[in-house]
């Protein structure tokens, strides 16, 4: 970079690092379990309290994975730049403060996310050591990214022994685990070069595309088997039809072994299968005539 050349606001640089448009991944799956959990109805205050949980878990997985690859991903030309973004230092400030908030949010939620709250640590910053000594370590990025709705659940209903979240938390596991096994399709030579783990470097990209293809399959068996038993209708049995449609789509991009398609594939679509699902539970609840409720001051 030109030393004269003014660098973005530190947040901007940060967001970047973190991939906090990625936030689309996870999120909404907490969303929709907090309001499956509530019936659709939700204290504001315990919304908010959920909404900090997971925003600041997921900052601290991204800061401590990035501060783990950060030799790795210098030498990598997809990733070579993150390092530019933040220095390491500032990203330890955020991993810490990031951590105590989670925390912190987990203990106004209710006594069970608190206890479960090392638990919730240790499986998110578990996946960023995995490419180390295993080729299954999609596997954990998708129960990192399923840690989401199973804690909404508990944050409400303060108990994990019911079938919902578990199907909830099944079907982001699957999804998950079969779109980042076609992402990373785009690092097989590289892994395979400095003796990191991943699927395809280990069996082959047509190996990693037939496993996602199953992957999904089962995806969205449980996404449907959860809407059944949390009782959800049509509105959200059209989203699990538009999600097979946009998974379809996905694999058939994946097949051109094309990197901008990939990323099309990575980014967009499952954006759209995360937001499909929550557009349609939130239809699901009438959730605008809440909102209209809670805004309408004409009685006040």
């Amino acid at each position: 970079m030109d030393s004269t050349e003014t660098k973005p606001p530190f947040l901007l640089r940060l967001a970047t690092f973190v991939r906090f448009s990625h936030t689309v991944f996870a999120l909404p799956f907490g969303l929709i379990a907090m309001l499956s959990a509530g019936g659709g109805r939700v204290p504001v205050a315990v919304f908010g309290w959920i909404l900090l949980c997971m925003v600041s878990a997921r900052t601290l997985a991204m800061c401590f994975n990035r501060i783990m690859d950060w030799d790795i991903d210098k030498l990598n030309p997809r990733t070579e730049g993150r390092h530019r973004l933040v220095a390491k230092s500032q990203a330890w400030v955020v991993l810490i403060v990031s951590t105590l908030l989670a925390v912190f949010a987990a203990a106004k939620l209710n006594p069970l996310c608190l206890a479960l709250s090392p638990l919730m640590l240790l499986i998110l910053c578990f996946y960023s050591l995995t490419k180390r000594f295993t080729a299954y370590s999609h596997f954990y990025l998708g129960l990192a990214l399923a840690v989401a709705p199973v804690g909404a659940w508990v944050a409400i209903r303060g108990t994990l022994l019911e079938l919902p979240p578990l199907l909830l938390g099944g079907a982001v596991l699957c999804w998950t685990f079969g779109f980042d096994l076609i992402y990373s399709t785009l690092d097989a030579e590289f892994d395979r070069a400095h003796r990191l783990f991943s699927f395809p470097s280990k069996y082959g990209i047509p190996a990693a595309l037939r496993l996602a293809r199953g992957l999904h399959l089962a995806a969205v068996a449980l996404f449907w088997a959860f809407g059944r038993a949390v009782h959800l209708g049509s509105a959200y049995d059209i989203a699990c039809l538009l999600t097979i449609a946009a998974l379809f789509w996905e694999h058939r991009l994946a097949k051109t072994l094309i990197p901008e398609r990939i990323n099309q594939a990575f980014f967009q679509i499952n954006a759209f299968v995360s937001l499909a699902l929550l557009a349609g539970t939130l239809v699901e609840y009438r959730v605008w005539e809440l909102l209209w409720v809670l805004t309408d001051t004409r009685g006040i």
